[in-house]
């Protein structure tokens, strides 16, 4: 761990006035010749493939025999990407409850590409391979028989997590990349719930997940059409793990593909929906959804969600989008800690920020902590924005330092962080200083 120093910025009582460019990092919008690489190669001809034989299997609903066909299908591409790619199927006896009509086996397929550096570090990519025709007479009791093309709910998905993991395979990463095709996810996220808890009863260090899920209508069943856009859901509060997680995947994703715009939707997914990524956050892990801003509601769960019904340019553009943030965070280091546990006292076990006034009672003091730092970090940038602005707006490079001193400005009229920088300028998912309640001590009473 370097060596514990302290950093003060002369800046005239102004959170806002950032400094010039220290040599020691290279520019915030620099562009990494990996990631722009991964970006390009991902393939629209392959997506296009990928989706039409998802496709083919007719139905993939989780009861159906031709969930098992489609499920050994994708695990037998996810072998053929790389020798490196340790797949398998993730399994689960499932009794009869809700939608899962009678007992079934429940099957996930994943791929790990381990981290070279920090193979506890895992990145999670997913979308769900099992389908539904809701439309039909008596659909429930029918569900396993019923036609599901499910090409874009959620086939659009599952492609451009196949389309990562055959690019992506064909490198080495810091951190272990997991590429997963639910399943379950149409009897009430059952996959990915069972996925997320017991993740966190190993307690695995999942630092992000992005779950992509109906991401190839471009046209909206309103007419409505906007093919460069992509709806970037997050859960809250406004600086909770999902939060960073988005605003990491809208800054890195711009950049590498500023034709697109990721908006931010700062809800937990569409009103009063779900997706795979909700367990995770669930279980205190970051995780996101991506989904078109045109969605068919018309289509979704009928015979009509084809091949014909989807714009492979679009999915491909929001493929893309994931490949460069995907990357950009398994190349880059891991986050500082900015909160400490308290181990004695009436908050014992609580966690606080390590953030205060400093000796003079009216700067703003930032501590943080990284223990086995990587050898080529560069430093830290501490970021800031207003109390109501939801991105980061302006950013300081503290140096190689784990405390910072800013003179004069108050704690309580900004939102700070901090966020780890390599020497190659690969940014780390920024660390908020975030206020938790203070537990009350209950009132004696005579």
């Amino acid at each position: 761990m370097p060596q514990r120093t302290s950093v003060v910025l002369l800046v005239a009582a102004c959170a806002w006035a950032a400094p010039a460019q220290t040599p020691e990092r290279r520019p915030p919008d620099a562009i990494n010749p990996l990631v722009r690489g991964i970006v390009d190669e991902v393939s629209e001809e392959r997506i296009a493939a990928t989706l039409k034989k998802l496709g083919s299997f007719g139905t993939r609903n989780t009861l159906s025999d031709q969930n098992g066909a489609a499920r050994q299908w994708i695990y037998d591409q996810f072998k053929s990407y790389s020798p490196r790619l340790q797949v398998q199927f993730d399994s689960y006896q499932v009794k009869k409850q809700g939608r899962i009509t009678r007992d079934v086996q429940l099957v996930n397929v994943v791929a790990r590409l381990p981290g070279t550096a920090s193979p506890e570090r895992e990145l999670v990519i997913s979308g769900h391979y099992d389908t539904l025709n809701a439309s039909a007479p008596d659909w429930l009791d029918h569900q396993a028989e019923a036609p599901a093309p499910g090409v874009d709910d959620d086939g659009s998905g599952v492609a451009a997590v196949m389309e990562l993991a055959r690019v992506m395979s064909q490198r080495e990463f810091g951190k272990t990349l997991v590429f997963v095709a639910f399943s379950g996810e149409e009897q009430g996220l059952v996959g990915s719930r069972l996925f997320a808890q017991k993740a966190r009863r190993e307690n695995r260090a999942i630092e992000a997940v992005l779950n992509n899920d109906i991401i190839g209508t471009a046209v909206a069943g309103n007419g409505r059409s906007d093919t460069y856009t992509v709806r970037l859901f997050s859960d809250d509060p406004g600086d909770s793990p999902s939060r960073q997680v988005a605003r990491y995947v809208k800054e890195i994703g711009e950049r590498y593909l500023p034709s697109m715009t990721v908006a931010l939707m700062f809800r937990p997914d569409r009103f009063g929906r779900g997706g795979d990524h909700t367990p995770f956050n669930q279980e205190g892990y970051g995780a996101v959804r991506l989904t078109t801003a045109n969605e068919n509601y018309g289509r979704q769960h009928t015979v009509q969600d084809t091949f014909e019904n989807v714009s492979t340019p679009y999915l491909t553009r929001v493929a893309k989008i994931n490949a460069a943030a995907l990357a950009a965070l398994a190349l880059a280091p891991k986050p500082p800690l900015t909160m400490r546990r308290i181990e004695s006292g009436p908050r014992q076990g609580a966690m606080v920020p390590l953030l205060d006034r400093g000796p003079s009672g009216y700067d703003a003091r930032l501590r943080w902590q990284t223990p086995n730092p990587e050898p080529g970090l560069a430093g830290y940038a501490v970021v800031m924005r207003p109390t109501t602005s939801a991105n980061w707006e302006k950013e300081i490079f503290a140096g190689n330092v784990n405390e910072f001193v800013m003179p004069n400005v108050s704690i309580d009229d900004i939102v700070l962080g901090v966020k780890a920088i390599d020497r190659d300028g690969n940014e780390s998912l920024v660390s908020s200083y975030v206020v938790t309640p203070y537990p009350e001590a209950p009132v004696q009473m005579q």
